[in-house]
């Protein structure tokens, strides 16, 4: 899936010590364009946090994958970056994005052009 609009809020970087070393995770908040403007909290894990660097006002196409978990009979939605793209300057559409970085994930693309999942 992917979503389009304006980064509106950088939240601090998160990091940690788990059993498999150190983690970090940066969330971001994304206001999609229209009469009714859509906000959008998504997150960046590990080494995409420095492939996709991102500041507040930056016009972006992000490919997301939402996944939901049930804890103590509660749900809890996560709603994860695999990719980003600057949108296109000036033309109004973002068929033209280009990469935020030149680096590109390795095998974390979709294998299929019509599958939005990285896997």
């Amino acid at each position: 899936m992917e979503i389009t609009g304006k980064i509106t809020n950088k939240l601090p970087l998160q990091e940690g010590q788990g059993k498999n070393g150190t983690w970090k995770k940066q969330y971001y908040v994304l206001e999609q364009p229209g009469q009714y403007a859509k906000k959008v909290c998504f997150s960046l894990w590990g080494d995409k946090v420095d492939s996709f660097p991102m500041n507040v006002g930056d016009e972006v196409k992000v490919s997301i994958d939402i996944e939901s978990r049930e804890y103590n009979e509660r749900w809890y939605t996560d709603v994860k970056a695999w990719k980003v793209e600057r949108a296109s300057a000036g033309t109004g559409t973002h068929d033209n994005a280009e990469p935020m970085h030149a680096t590109s994930l390795p095998d974390s693309t979709p294998a299929k052009e019509n599958d939005d999942l990285p896997f």
